[in-house]
């Protein structure tokens, strides 16, 4: 079998993603061991490719004959003035900014570590260090398993977050940041949160509000503060709010009212220039207005970290948690 990255422990908690048999070692991968599924996984360049392709857009075919599957925004050749542009466009500082994040993850961090022992933490969406995460990965006594639909520098296990291949409580936390706006079911994809996650366990995620549209095809979802909460109805909330505010929502409503004005491509590079060079100063103004719940009627996305619970909030309990202006 191909060298994987994952540790014993991790191996022996990972499970067929179409009938949920255990996996054994086989030859250039993993094997289902239920006799009435048999299934093969491979390893690819010593990452598992953990997809039941009879419910996933993803197909095990494309892993092997490249080496990333999804497509940025763009074909990827740039003219001469597209390059020019796109040289500009990184000299200016970004429009967005997630001031919350680094604190958010160190208190997930510290609340992991009162467990006692050495809490595993599994990454959905982990190709990349997302931003504010640094603080997470310097957390002495913390295994992250890093999984993405995606090959990249940190991935360790390819799987879609529809069907995660573990056993129930198998993790003491989980992290999906940036995710849940690009799967087909964010609902279906928090019930396997819930159901991988031990009892108590703990979930740090940031999903977008107002925000536009990012990878591609592949964006579908966004959610509002309240609509948030209710993806994780059975978590018990310890923390919520605006992640990323109404300052970079601006920037970015802005800059697609410019790029909305032309079809031509070496033009919309340009206009993304001029968009960042004109609003990117907004995202400071963010650092005040998220004290404010007011920032929450037009925050550009919203983070919850919550507990797993086996209780589910009630709607009407929902809709008392109101926080914004009415």
């Amino acid at each position: 079998m191909a060298a994987s990255p994952l540790g014993e422990d991790v191996v022996a908690s990972l499970r067929c993603p179409a009938c949920g048999g255990r996996l054994a070692a086989a030859a250039g991968g993993f094997r289902c061991a239920a006799p009435e599924c048999a299934r093969e996984y491979p390893v690819v360049s010593g990452v598992p490719i953990l997809v039941d392709e009879s419910r996933s857009l993803l197909r095990i075919s494309d892993y092997r004959d490249r080496e990333r599957v999804l497509v940025a925004d763009g074909d990827g050749r740039r003219s001469g003035l597209r390059a020019l542009a796109a040289r500009l466009y990184d000299l200016i500082p970004d429009v967005v900014d997630n001031p919350v994040a680094a604190a958010n993850y160190g208190r997930f961090a510290s609340s992991l570590l009162a467990r006692g022992g050495r809490p595993r933490v599994l990454v959905v969406g982990g190709r990349e260090v997302g931003h504010g995460m640094q603080s997470l990965l310097e957390t002495q006594g913390i295994e992250l398993v890093e999984t993405d639909i995606d090959f990249g520098p940190r991935t360790r296990l390819v799987c879609d977050a529809h069907q995660l291949p573990f056993a129930g409580a198998s993790y003491d936390g989980l992290v999906i940041q940036a995710v849940l706006e690009h799967v087909l079911d964010p609902w279906a994809c928090v019930e396997e949160i819930h159901r991988v996650l031990r009892p108590d366990g703990l979930v740090y995620a940031e999903t977008p509000f107002l925000y536009r549209r990012h990878g591609g095809p592949f964006d579908f979802t966004r959610f509002t503060f309240l609509g948030h909460r209710r993806l994780f109805r059975r978590f018990r909330e310890e923390a919520a709010g605006a992640a990323v505010g109404p300052g970079v929502a601006l920037a970015l409503g802005y800059t697609g009212f410019l790029l909305a004005l032309s079809r031509r491509r070496a033009i919309r590079a340009f206009l993304r220039v001029f968009g960042r060079l004109t609003s990117f100063w907004l995202k400071y103004v963010d650092r005040a207005l998220l004290r404010n719940d007011a920032c929450l009627d037009a925050a550009a996305g919203f983070y919850f970290l919550g507990r797993r619970s086996e209780d589910t909030l009630p709607d009407r309990e929902l809709i008392r948690q109101f926080r914004g202006m009415r």
